[in-house]
């Protein structure tokens, strides 16, 4: 059960029904994440807006995925690691590299490296070292991969706290959980 109701069309006020309507044409869908963070127009603007800034920048769909599935995994969001789950291998992701950016690793040294980045950022709260930028830089990301990364991780940890505060019923084939 929902600690937060999603709006539907049938509740929603016209400038929430903008948002449902804006989502469905975009997505194809209005995902339960979208219509409960509807609730306050202006938080689901701001998630819309931030996502969709972050789609246009140096970070590829598939890096996009591998930062949420880690930093979901690292939240324990079971809601944005089964969005993400089907999301990233609707974008090319292999179940094996879905199930590795969960475990914020990789094979692939230069994601190795931001999953690593990532994981750290996420259980530190931001306070990470010089070195752990310098070993970004190593790999190839730029200046501004490195602040993308951040912010893709930013957004997707509210994502992942909006959820375990509300609720928020899962739409997503269930992703099981990572064997220990």
């Amino acid at each position: 059960m929902s600690n937060i109701a999603a709006v539907t069309e049938s509740t929603a006020t016209p400038e929430q029904q903008e948002i449902l309507t804006a989502t469905k044409k975009a997505l194809g869908i209005v995902p339960n994440l979208v219509s409960t963070l509807a609730q306050s127009p202006a938080a689901a603007n701001a998630y819309l807006a931030f996502s969709g800034a972050l789609s246009k920048g140096s970070l590829s769909a598939k890096s996009r995925e591998l930062i949420a599935l880690a930093v979901g995994e690292a939240n324990s969001c079971d809601y944005c690691v089964s969005a993400h789950t089907y999301i990233g291998t609707h974008a090319g992701l292999t179940e094996e590299e879905v199930l590795d950016a969960r475990r914020g690793t990789s094979s692939d040294p230069k994601r190795k490296a931001a999953l690593s980045f990532i994981k750290k950022l996420v259980s530190e709260r931001g306070h990470v070292s010089a070195e752990d930028i310098e070993a970004l830089r190593t790999q190839g990301f730029s200046e501004s991969d490195i602040v993308e990364i951040v912010a893709n991780t930013a957004l997707n940890i509210f994502t992942n706290y909006f959820n375990h505060v509300a609720a928020t019923e899962i739409d997503f084939p269930i992703a099981a959980k990572l064997e220990a």
